[in-house]
């Protein structure tokens, strides 16, 4: 803690994304918040995403350069460096929304500590390579509880993690390749608490290309993660969307053809 209020640690994990890193970083120097930390795990880029790093070592606290074997293993390796009682974890495409995002989260980052609640989340806005907002995540905790054991209805980019969490639940599975946040906040959520803060865009990712084919693969590993947590029947929620993933990837197969 400085001053009564908390430091806020932010984690990214990056690989060959020189035209998107600068953005990050700035987004989280401009930060009005004073009492924040940046590090940075590059799995051994070769793009000149690691010239950028060296030019701006000033604006974060630690960072590395080497093999990964994903982005959990990243995450992992950056805890071990991080002292914020608060931590976030961004993708070198993410940005911090606004300048004011940490200042104006700080006091629910103090209420959440004190109800012992640690996992604080706004709203997340999926942007287009221009900035435009094409769909923004992030409902408040009463309307989407009820969701959690069925799959990820929180947005993970910019989402506050009290660092007593991993104390209490332990690193990211590196067994899994795309729901590792799902199976770390299920082991919390499936019996905690999460505190929404409204009206409030914490952070922007920018859409890329993911196939239908790696949703697919997605909504698989969360089956194995609710299996892992305790959540042995098939859930209808799940079955539908993946049915719903399945048939629209099949008929875009169909259509190019």
């Amino acid at each position: 803690m400085a001053e009564n209020k908390p430091i806020i640690t932010i984690i990214v994990a990056v690989l060959n994304s020189k035209e998107t890193l600068e953005r990050c970083i700035e987004s989280v120097n401009n930060q009005t918040y004073p009492h924040k930390e940046l590090i940075i795990i590059d799995g051994g880029s070769t793009d000149g995403t690691v010239e950028i790093l060296k030019n701006n070592d000033d604006k974060i606290a630690y960072w590395e350069s080497s093999p990964d074997r994903g982005i959990y293993h990243a995450w992992n390796k950056a805890l071990p460096y991080a002292r914020g009682e608060w931590i976030c974890f961004l993708g070198a495409d993410d940005y911090f929304w606004s300048e004011n995002v940490l200042t104006d989260l700080s006091p629910h980052l103090i209420k959440a500590a004190d109800r012992g609640i640690h996992v604080v989340y706004g709203q997340a806005a999926m942007v287009d390579r221009n900035g435009r907002i094409l769909k923004l995540i992030g409902k408040p905790w009463e309307k989407i509880r009820w969701l959690m054991p069925h799959g990820m209805p929180l947005p993970h980019t910019g989402l506050m993690h009290h660092r007593s969490l991993f104390e209490k639940h332990g690193l990211f599975d590196e067994t899994f390749k795309i729901a590792g946040d799902y199976d770390l906040l299920l082991r919390e959520l499936k019996n905690g608490e999460a505190l929404h803060v409204r009206d409030l865009i914490v952070a922007g990712w920018q859409a890329g290309g993911i196939s239908d084919f790696k949703f697919l693969f997605a909504h698989r590993e969360m089956e194995r993660a609710r299996r892992k947590n305790g959540f042995h029947n098939l859930s209808w929620v799940w079955l539908a969307v993946h049915a719903r993933g399945f048939l629209r990837a099949h008929w875009r197969q169909l259509v190019r053809k």
